[in-house]
C-alpha cells in the first residue's frame, strides 16, 4: 500500500488543524445528501451538505498556510462498504504530504481484524492516528470490545481522538438520526487513559455537557488531550478558556471541524475570546507539533 511520510515544513505553516474531515471519495461521485449529512448542514448552517475529497481539502489548507489531520469514520461492519476508505485516506494524503496528516477510523465491532488492520495502516502506511466516534459508533469507550483496538495504539504510542459530547452530526434529525450521546461523556475515557497509559488520548469539542468532566481527565491523566473544534470559539464556556489559559495551556488543540465550520471562522472568532496572546502558539501549533511527534 502507499506510505504517508510527512513533508510538512513547519516554520512554513501558522498552524495544525487537528480536526477537519473528508466526505467524499475521489474515486466516485460526490455523495447525494442523506438525512444525516443535511441535518449536519443545516445544524452548522453550511447551506449544503459537505462533499470535499481530500485533494479539496488540502487545497484549501494550502492556501492558508495550514497543517490539517483529516480522516473519515468506519461506521462499521454491518453497514455496506463505504466508497471513501482509509486506504484511499492514507493514499491521497502522501500525495499532500506538504500539508494533510491523515489518521484513520476503526470500528470496534471489527475485533481482532480491525486490530489487524490497524497495525497493517500505522506500519505500512504511516497513519499518524485513529478516530473514533462514540455515539455514531454506538459503544462506550471503556468497553472491553475496544481493548484489542488500544492494544495496537498503545504499543506504537499513536494517538487515539474521541468524540466527545454533544454531536452535530444527527442533531434536529427524528431521533437524533440513531445518535446516542451516552456514549460521548469524556469520564469513560478516564478508564481508557489508566489502561492504555501510553496512548495519547484527545478528547474532541467542547464536551458540552459534560465540559468539567473533560477538563478533569485531561488535568489528571498525562498523555490526555483537549481539542477544541466544533464550536465558534466565541461561544466556549468561560471554564474551558479559563484552563486553557493556565493548567491544560500546553494540551488544548486547535481544531475547526472543517468543512462544517472552516479554519477562516473559527480562527477568526479565537480573536473573540479571553484566550491568552501567549498561550496562542501552543494550541495553534506548538502542542499539536509535540504530540504527532513533528
Amino acid at each position: 500500500m502507499t506510505v504517508y511520510l510527512p513533508a510538512i515544513d513547519l516554520d512554513a505553516i501558522s498552524a495544525i488543524d487537528m480536526h477537519t474531515h473528508v466526505h467524499a471519495s475521489v474515486k466516485a461521485p460526490a455523495p447525494e445528501p442523506d438525512e444525516d449529512r443535511a441535518a449536519m448542514a443545516k445544524y452548522f448552517r453550511t447551506g449544503k451538505a459537505p462533499s470535499e475529497t481530500l485533494p479539496d481539502l488540502a487545497a484549501h489548507y494550502r492556501e492558508r498556510g495550514i497543517a490539517a489531520v483529516t480522516f473519515t469514520v468506519d461506521q462499521g461492519p454491518s453497514k455496506p462498504e463505504p466508497t471513501l476508505t482509509n486506504d484511499e485516506i492514507v493514499e491521497q494524503a502522501a500525495l499532500h504530504n506538504d500539508i494533510v496528516i491523515p489518521f484513520a477510523s476503526v470500528h470496534p465491532d471489527r475485533g481482532e481484524d480491525g486490530a489487524r488492520t490497524m497495525e497493517r495502516l500505522i506500519i505500512d502506511g504511516g497513519v499518524r492516528g485513529f478516530k473514533f466516534h462514540p455515539n455514531g459508533q454506538h459503544f462506550y469507550p471503556n468497553d472491553r470490545k475496544a481493548y484489542a483496538l488500544y492494544e495496537v495504539l498503545n504499543a506504537h504510542r499513536v494517538p487515539a481522538l474521541f468524540h466527545t459530547g454533544q454531536s452535530g452530526a444527527g442533531a434536529g434529525a427524528p431521533g437524533g438520526g440513531g445518535y446516542r450521546l451516552k456514549y460521548s461523556n469524556p469520564l469513560y475515557l478516564d478508564d481508557v487513559a489508566v489502561d492504555f497509559p501510553d496512548m495519547p488520548i484527545v478528547l474532541a469539542h467542547p464536551s458540552f455537557p459534560w465540559q468539567e468532566e473533560a477538563l478533569a481527565v485531561a488535568v489528571h491523566k498525562p498523555q490526555v488531550y483537549i481539542d477544541l473544534s466544533g464550536w465558534s470559539p466565541k461561544y466556549f464556556p468561560p471554564v474551558l478558556v479559563q484552563y486553557a489559559n493556565t493548567l491544560l495551556r500546553d494540551k488544548v488543540l486547535f481544531g475547526s471541524d472543517f468543512p462544517l465550520i472552516t479554519p477562516d471562522r473559527w480562527l477568526a472568532d479565537l480573536e473573540k475570546t479571553d484566550i491568552r496572546d501567549e498561550v496562542k502558539p501552543g494550541l495553534l501549533k506548538d502542542n499539536a507539533v509535540r504530540l504527532l511527534g513533528l
